[in-house]
């Protein structure tokens, strides 16, 4: 493809239905250069034949990865930046960790960690960790982090962070998507304020989804069904992501939290600095980050 000075290139994870699928839509229409990220290469090409069916001169590709699985993290990242440098550019503007995992029953992904803790922050926080140098190669690199109102009313579980011993759905779930609102303040915090990424995280609110049916059998998959029919649909939950991703001035310059296009306060634990930088050296250290920038 052509450079285009002005082109804004983003990674939607998660992106072959719901919120993902509806984000990929929407930046599509704003004309950004997309790499879908996505386990199954079936559901990738469908989800792409479906968004050039609405935006015929869209550029978009998909890349596969099971985002449990830290290996494949690391060479996603590579394959990201390899496809980046075929079009002809050397940044990332925006990438978009969208991808969730609800799981019924405790399982450990092959890395020994909790499914969803793995998945919903420990993914986030690797990719982009890994793509970090490509979002601050570019003039105002973003971080947008889908997280959730389930994140208020919990706190994180340090002794025993898997939840090996008291594991249950919700309670996993909302452990996760705290992390990704600590995991966001304290990547702003580490950028500094004249740093040029910021992250966010997005409160879509309740979505026709079917994420919590997924990997939930019994009660749980009946909750999940029924509680997601009330929601809103997955293009309007996308509308905040595609208003922080195009936007080329943001008039809120402090805020990381939002929902509905405009910022809120997240939990009062989520704003507190100690458990932040707790998970942050927790998270480095089992995405085994410092082994590898000690002897890199």
């Amino acid at each position: 493809m052509s450079k285009q000075k002005q082109q804004r290139i983003a990674v939607v994870t998660g992106a072959t239905s719901g919120i993902g699928l509806a984000t990929l839509q929407g930046l599509a229409s704003e004309g950004h250069c997309l790499i879908g990220v996505a386990r199954n290469a079936k559901k990738a090409e469908v989800t792409r034949q479906a968004v050039l069916a609405q935006h015929p001169g869209a550029h978009l590709t998909f890349l596969l990865a099971d985002l449990s699985s830290q290996t494949q993290i690391r060479t996603l990242a590579e394959a990201i930046e390899k496809t980046i440098n075929l079009w002809g550019f050397n940044h990332l503007d925006t990438l978009v960790n969208d991808a969730g995992a609800v799981t019924s029953w405790f399982t450990l992904t092959e890395d020994g960690y909790e499914l969803q803790f793995a998945v919903n922050h420990l993914a986030p926080f690797l990719l982009t960790h890994a793509l970090l140098p490509l979002l601050q190669a570019a003039p105002q690199g973003r971080v947008i982090t889908v997280s959730s109102a389930s994140h208020r009313n919990t706190r994180m579980h340090w002794k025993d962070v898997m939840l090996r011993k008291s594991y249950g759905t919700l309670r996993a779930y909302k452990q996760s998507k705290l992390a990704n609102v600590l995991f966001t303040l304290e990547f702003n915090r580490q950028q500094g304020p004249d740093g040029s990424v910021k992250a966010y995280a997005v409160d879509p609110g309740l979505v026709q989804t079917g994420i919590g049916a997924k990997g939930t059998s019994g009660f749980v998959s009946w909750f999940w069904t029924n509680r997601s029919k009330h929601g809103v649909s997955p293009a309007i939950a996308a509308e905040t992501i595609i208003y922080l991703a195009s936007r080329a001035e943001l008039p809120y310059t402090n805020a990381a939290y939002f929902k509905q296009c405009h910022p809120i306060a997240p939990s009062r634990y989520a704003q507190k600095e100690e458990p932040a930088a707790r998970l942050w050296a927790l998270s480095e250290k089992l995405c085994g980050l410092n082994t590898l920038e000690n002897n890199g």
